[in-house]
């Protein structure tokens, strides 16, 4: 297991050699004033020498921060873990093209999806871009094939097929996962021309459910939203018809809205009451043409890797999940680097609180984030700070099949049955054993002393 002192080392030891004149500064510099004393040059080396050499540890130490994502007392939220319900999730992400005002909003369902190009060329180093929030080189272009709805049907027969390729802004990956998107529709430019169909994809993640979303009325009662397709749809319309409704967190409130706005807004909730709208599945029918982890960039899934003084010690795992993502102009070839909210459930039993930390994040997880937004932290035998775990969280989050061989060579897939999964993730870090992929083979000898144990776990 990787730890949080081999990265520092390493980082140290690179810097050190790239500022190596500082040092050398410093040495010429305080050996000559000793011979030289009052002249300029050996003041001037000495100043240089000292700058070059107190940026070796303090460069490391930022670089360390910024590659390995540990969570510290100093990310902590103030004001305690209650600012949100357990279950909310925010995301602020690129903007997309707003469309001629004649277009229309509808709904598209995703027939087809796969990966057309994404190639960028910084070699996993961090590159930030500035005034430029989706830069092409780190924005996947996807082939998509659409069935797109007229504005007063989504039974899933109407409307009309389109195929083509859009850039993708990694945040809303998880929109073509879950099948469905917003879309902005022209009327053809001539009888049979083709019409234009623009994806809209910050309202394409609230469609999915990927992002949360809540309405307060007028009253103070607060509805749920997420997932009903057709009042979302409805709120939209409206929200563009007025120039954009004001989003606090996952939040409308109405009574922060014009008097008219607010009452078209409560219409649809006194309708919903009436008539409640049965929520959206997670995952529209057909997943598997549309599936993108596999074609997408991010750490190997994996049971995770354990470090035997780790485990001795007293070292376990935690889950944590997302609150918040927000998207910023700062990229890694393998997913960008977000600012996020975690709520963190330490393992003592203490109450959870909430931790503010600068990640990046894969862009395999990124692509099921409308199932899940867990993660797994590792935390030090002394409590003291989290490590987030990828390759666990993947395997957690279903971004590969997780597979049981059993001693008797039976092969168990473990789909869909996460808490099986993080039961044996837990077993394998008490015991100190690695297993660095997303197959647990309890054929093996070294796996002898668990394979009982892992056994009845999955039978459960």
């Amino acid at each position: 297991m990787r730890s949080h002192t081999r990265v520092f080392v390493g980082n140290l030891l690179f810097t050190a050699v790239c500022l190596s004149g500082g040092p050398i500064f410093l040495f010429v510099g305080c050996s000559a004033w000793s011979d030289y004393p009052g002249w300029d040059w050996p003041a001037i080396m000495i100043a240089f020498g000292l700058v070059g050499t107190v940026m070796i540890p303090v460069l490391a130490i930022t670089a360390t921060r910024q590659e390995f994502p540990r969570i510290t007392r100093r990310d902590r939220v103030k004001g305690g873990s209650n600012r949100c319900p357990d279950d909310t999730f925010v995301m602020w992400a690129p903007r997309s093209e707003q469309g001629p005002a004649q277009a229309q909003l509808v709904r598209a369902d995703v027939l087809e999806a796969s990966l057309a190009r994404y190639n960028p060329d910084g070699e996993s180093t961090f590159t930030t871009h500035y005034g430029n929030y989706t830069p092409d080189e780190f924005t996947p272009l996807i082939r998509l094939r659409l069935r797109v709805h007229e504005a007063e049907e989504t039974d899933g027969t109407a409307g009309f097929e389109v195929t083509g390729e859009w850039r993708v802004p990694s945040l809303c990956l998880s929109a073509i996962t879950a099948g469905r998107l917003v879309v902005l529709v022209d009327d053809p430019a001539a009888p049979g021309a083709r019409r234009t169909v623009t994806p809209h994809w910050p309202r394409s993640n609230l469609l999915a459910g990927t992002r949360t979303c809540r309405v307060i009325d007028l009253e103070g009662r607060t509805d749920h939203a997420t997932r009903r397709v057709d009042r979302q749809l409805q709120q939209m319309r409206i929200s563009r018809e007025v120039g954009g409704v004001v989003m606090n967190g996952d939040t409308i409130d109405l009574r922060r809205l014009d008097p008219h706005t607010a009452a078209r807004y409560a219409a649809l909730a006194d309708r919903d009451r009436a008539l409640p709208e049965e929520p959206a599945p997670v995952s529209e029918p057909g997943e598997e043409t549309r599936w993108l982890a596999d074609q997408l960039p991010g750490e190997k899934a994996a049971f995770g890797s354990v470090g035997r003084r780790w485990s001795r010690r007293g070292g376990v795992l935690v889950r944590a999940r997302f609150l918040e993502m927000r998207a910023r102009t700062t990229f890694q070839d393998h997913g960008p680097v977000l600012d996020t909210v975690l709520r963190v459930q330490p393992a003592d039993g203490t109450p959870p609180f909430d931790a503010a930390r600068r990640l990046t994040v894969p862009m395999d997880y990124l692509t099921v984030l409308h199932r899940t937004k867990e993660v797994v932290l590792t935390v030090t035998p002394n409590g003291i700070s989290y490590d987030v775990d990828w390759a666990r969280s993947s395997l957690l989050a279903g971004v590969t099949a997780a597979t049981v061989i059993a001693p008797d060579g039976q092969e168990l897939s473990l789909t869909g049955r996460p808490d099986i999964i993080w039961a044996l993730m837990n077993l394998l870090a008490s015991q100190g054993i690695s297993v660095t992929s997303p197959v647990l083979d309890l054929r093996k000898r070294r796996m002898g002393a668990v394979a009982g144990m892992a056994m009845s776990v999955v039978s459960r």
